[in-house]
Order: C-alpha cells, then sequence, then structure tokens
C-alpha cells in the first residue's frame, strides 16, 4: 500500500510566496518539491523543473511567485491504494510526485518515485522484513529459502518494459513480468 512507502513529511508554501523564497526553503529542507496550499488545501506543487523553467525564461525567481508557475491540477491518491495504482497514474501522467490523502481526505504525504523506486528495488532484491529471513528467485517466484511465502517477494520493476507489476520472475537470467515472457 501506498501508506507504506509514503514520504509523510513535506514542505508547504503559499501561492504568493516567491519562487526564491520557496527555492530556499527547498534547499534548507532538502526537498525536490513544494506542497502549495491554500490553507490546508493542496492546490498545486512546486518542483525543480518549475524552477527551471523560471530560470530559463529569464525571470527573476524572486520577482516571480508561486502560483505562476507551480503545476497543477494536483493529482491525489488514498493512502490505502495499492503502490502498483500510484506508479501507473505515475508513469501515465508523466509526474514524479503524487499527493498522497487520508481517509478524511486531508494531506497525509507525498509519494515521490523514489519512493516506489525502493519499494520495488527491496522487493526485487529479496530485502528481508525480518533479519532472520533469506530469499532466493527461482524461474517462477521468489521464495523463502526457509521454507515460507514472503509478501510482495515478486513485486517489482520489469527490467524489460519497466512497469512496476505484481508478477516478476527470472527469465533468462532477467527479472521480467508476464507480459514481457510472452514476447
Amino acid at each position: 500500500m501506498i501508506r507504506d512507502v509514503m514520504t509523510r513529511e513535506y514542505v508547504g508554501v503559499s501561492e504568493s510566496d516567491s519562487v526564491l523564497g520557496a527555492v530556499k526553503l527547498m534547499r534548507t529542507e532538502e526537498a525536490g518539491s513544494v506542497v502549495v496550499l491554500r490553507g490546508t488545501e493542496p492546490v498545486g506543487i512546486l518542483t525543480e523543473w518549475d524552477v527551471l523553467g523560471v530560470v530559463a525564461d529569464e525571470h527573476d525567481p524572486d520577482d516571480v511567485v508561486v502560483s505562476a508557475v507551480m503545476s497543477t491540477p494536483v493529482l491525489t491518491m488514498d493512502a490505502s491504494r495499492s503502490l502498483a495504482d500510484a506508479a501507473g497514474t505515475m508513469s501515465n501522467q508523466n509526474i514524479r510526485r503524487l499527493l498522497v490523502t487520508d481517509e478524511s481526505d486531508e494531506l497525509a504525504g507525498v509519494l515521490t518515485e523514489r519512493d516506489v523506486i525502493a519499494a520495488a528495488s527491496a522487493s526485487m532484491t529479496g530485502v528481508p522484513t525480518e533479519p532472520e529471513t533469506r530469499l532466493e528467485v527461482n524461474d517462477e517466484r521468489a521464495v523463502d529459502i526457509d521454507g515460507g511465502e514472503p509478501e510482495f517477494a515478486t513485486q517489482g520493476i520489469c527490467e524489460v518494459c519497466g512497469s512496476l507489476t505484481r508478477s516478476l520472475a527470472n527469465f533468462n537470467g532477467q527479472i521480467i513480468c508476464a507480459d514481457c515472457r510472452e514476447v
């Protein structure tokens, strides 16, 4: 689920803040983006890419307000949705960050491309959830060497097509999805 891998802490700014002020905050907080809030409601997101546009257009970031360059509309997804759903939305919408809401539709955090990759990497490499569990990849599935079936052991990113899938297998030395195995 998204809630298991999302970043719960996020940096927020106002629509009327200057881009320069937002960039300084991003740098201080070591964040690649800031959530643009109207009160407590997210109305946009300002990313590194948006800031590059200001610089490329040769505007003074101190004279440009966040609302003029922020990315909108804000795409959100409930924290209880699957990571595969979120990754699919991010891929289809060509975005690297997705705002996450809780059951009462309040902002709960941000899911980043890095969060998805880390989760997929952990499941592909068999990083155990408990120290004593060791994993091995067979032809069709990952199995716990000690005999159990680890949760999410076969979920990850296909090495051929790059999609996040729930069913990966080792085929000719590559970890691939069912669709790529059929080709």
